[in-house]
């Protein structure tokens, strides 16, 4: 990556932050902030739990759009295996372990419950679980905002083509994803204005108003060649 076509980007991402449009992703710290609240592994009523914890005022679009249903899917599971499935999250949550080891894992789990679910219910017609690279960070990022935030891969590769990487990933590589991330946080967080400015758009008690890595998957859907 090259520091003036990443400098650039922080002063784009700066004047964004200045623009009525400065508003549009906010949904993604409301849904961090209710994931904080309510996510709890040894809630006695775990399927109800992860409903209350994927919930929004604004949108449902981050796991319910056209062909895009891991929550409804994953509630079906949990239905049939619930002490599996808090299993899987279990070990994604696990900090101890390579990032994509568990990754790897909970997709890997999330086939194997699918066939569970197609051979107990064979009148089902869902043949999808819809839980991608992309979702699996989604709970990361709710779970572990300091950390983690929201991977797409065309997005990914977008990102390292606007800052000039001569490596472009052809597919996935979440743990690189993760190391880019750090990187620019590292930006980000040598320019006050840019904090300043994102706290001021956030509402305390609606949004997460903590470090969080959204701001870094915000700015790498904005980047511009």
């Amino acid at each position: 990556m090259q520091l003036k076509k990443i400098q650039a980007q922080v002063e784009h991402l700066k004047k964004y932050l200045q623009s009525p449009h400065c508003y549009d992703h906010l949904y993604w710290w409301e849904s961090q902030q209710v994931f904080q609240k309510q996510w709890d592994i040894l809630a006695e009523d775990f399927g109800k739990m992860y409903d209350m914890s994927l919930q929004n005022s604004h949108t449902k679009r981050l796991w319910k759009r056209e062909q895009h249903y891991p929550k409804k899917l994953f509630l079906l599971f949990i239905q049939q295996e619930s002490d599996f499935v808090k299993q899987m999250f279990r070990d994604l949550f696990n900090e101890d372990k390579s990032i994509d080891g568990r990754v790897d894992r909970f997709v890997f789990y999330a086939d194997e419950m699918l066939q569970l679910y197609k051979k107990a219910n064979p009148r089902s017609i869902e043949n999808n679980h819809y839980h991608s690279y992309e979702v699996c960070s989604m709970y990361l990022a709710f779970r572990y905002p300091a950390i983690y935030g929201f991977y797409n891969l065309e997005q990914f590769q977008h990102c390292l083509t606007c800052l000039g990487s001569p490596n472009i990933p052809q597919v996935d590589d979440f743990a690189r994803f993760c190391k880019v991330s750090k990187t620019l946080w590292n930006f980000l967080s040598k320019d006050e204005a840019i904090f300043d400015l994102h706290q001021k758009r956030l509402e305390d008690g609606k949004h997460y108003m903590g470090d969080s890595m959204l701001l870094v998957s915000e700015w790498m859907y904005l980047m511009q060649e």
